[in-house]
């Protein structure tokens, strides 16, 4: 007997709605009982996922979480959040502070999670593509070129690179109509091309291309589609040196059927999301925590079980949950020079900033696009060829040539590993090598 899914669905949905009811959230903001810092308390009925949701609403604000406690054991959801926001500073925005209470409060619409997604961003205006493969020198110029050539604009992407694998989440419109494209024919078109290129050479490994109009949180989607990929998964010539590897442990707790997970190493921002969005994705459940990222070095400590209801049970399991979180944490670091690129956007500017990067050696290592209100706001990280850190005539002659105000200099970061060492660095790497595009059946 087939069931209707939307119909299942829809049931779980008018149950979530009755429980919220009954047991409306509450948020409580004190900008008083903490010396340097806002304290967010939210207590709420418990279900799977709701850390998640939380956590995904302080992290699209860009707000740093420097102290947490998590308690979910039962039906209930209580969680402690010390916040500052970029600067360091207490949360005084009233509008920021609003917001929150309305996206955790009793007047929130972020469940059910699979349905509603705080900063997920309409597809009404763009169409959404999501690729992953295997990582190679030039992958990201070919797919520009791609798209350059199917008449494709894009308008915002963000490509995250792991242990040999790519992935990216890019929004296109289209370069006549500045809208979705939505003919069926093009679309088809689109997919198979971007995932002729994806394949490249290297039949060994699954390339997968998704063409879609449906909406997404761009780096929730990120993590689950290297989950999915299994960029976990070392291969064994990765000599990497084990001392750059975040500390990750995974005991058991056995009076209390729980596996305590343990994480050290150096703070970010956007770590704890990384974490959460990871645990989720393994299907587990976290029951405490307890964060602390006070300092230069963060400190996490998760008490978690499986939705089964059991504990890690083997140590092969074990390896994989130190893998995956290991993993979670060391896709979105960012090595190199931060650079910030804010001008009128046109079709074709990526292409030419990078091609002026690439004429003076250097190498991005991650970059983010952003298209706002016409204007092009773009961060990349850049170091020399070699990986090494970029000397300040380089960074001059780059600025001249692409327009002193238009580029500026924001931070340095650790730019000290090798090219063996920083796999992110190959989706970048030599991106605008003159290669012939006939393998990938785009001339004729």
């Amino acid at each position: 007997m087939e069931v209707d899914s939307s119909s299942s669905w829809n049931t779980e949905d008018e149950y979530e709605k009755f429980i919220r009811r009954m047991n409306p959230p509450r948020v409580v903001i004190d900008n008083e009982a903490c010396q340097n810092a806002t304290v967010i308390r939210v207590d709420s009925a418990n279900k799977q996922g709701i850390l998640l949701e939380v956590v995904q609403v302080l992290t699209d604000l860009n707000l740093i979480i420097t102290k947490a406690y998590i308690s979910s054991d039962g039906g209930w959801f209580m969680d402690v959040f010390n916040v500052t926001d970029r600067d360091g500073k207490k949360l005084k925005d009233e509008g920021i502070l609003d917001y929150i209470r309305k996206s955790l409060g009793a007047d929130s619409c972020f469940v059910p999670s699979l349905r509603r997604s705080v900063g997920v961003e309409s597809s009404r205006d763009h169409t959404s593509i999501e690729l992953t493969g295997t990582d190679r020198p030039g992958l990201l110029s070919e797919v520009f070129a791609v798209l350059t050539d199917l008449k494709c604009n894009v308008v915002n992407a963000e490509v995250w690179t792991h242990n040999t694998r790519a992935a990216a989440v890019l929004h296109v419109t289209d370069e006549a109509t500045n809208s979705t494209i939505t003919d069926p024919e093009r679309l088809s078109k689109i997919k198979e091309l971007l995932c002729n290129v994806l394949k490249g050479y290297n039949k060994t490994r699954e390339a997968k291309t998704v063409v879609s109009l449906g909406s997404t949180h761009t780096e929730r989607r990120l993590h689950q589609m290297m989950f999915a990929d299994r960029d976990y998964e070392r291969s064994d010539l990765d000599h990497g040196d084990e001392k750059l590897r975040p500390n990750v442990t995974v005991d058991n707790w056995y009076d209390k059927d729980y596996s305590v997970v343990t994480i050290k190493c150096k703070d970010r921002p956007k770590l704890l999301f990384d974490i959460v969005c990871t645990l989720t994705d393994m299907q587990y459940v976290v029951f405490h925590a307890n964060i602390s990222a006070e300092g230069p070095e963060a400190y996490q400590e998760y008490y978690i079980r499986h939705v089964d209801g059991f504990p890690v049970n083997s140590e092969a399991e074990r390896q994989r949950v130190i893998q995956c979180l290991e993993a979670a944490i060391e896709r979105r670091v960012s090595e190199g020079l931060e650079l910030e690129l804010c001008t009128c956007d046109r079709v074709g500017l990526l292409s030419d900033v990078t091609r002026i990067f690439r004429e003076n050696s250097l190498s991005v290592t991650r970059a983010e696009v952003t298209t706002r209100g016409g204007k092009a706001i773009n961060t990349f990280y850049v170091c020399d060829a070699a990986g090494n850190p970029v000397d300040s005539k380089t960074i001059d002659a780059v600025r001249q040539a692409i327009g002193q105000t238009i580029l500026q200099v924001k931070g340095i970061t650790d730019c000290s590993k090798s090219p063996q060492e920083s796999p992110t660095r190959f989706l970048f790497r030599g991106l605008f090598k003159a290669r012939s595009l006939y393998s990938f059946g785009l001339s004729g």
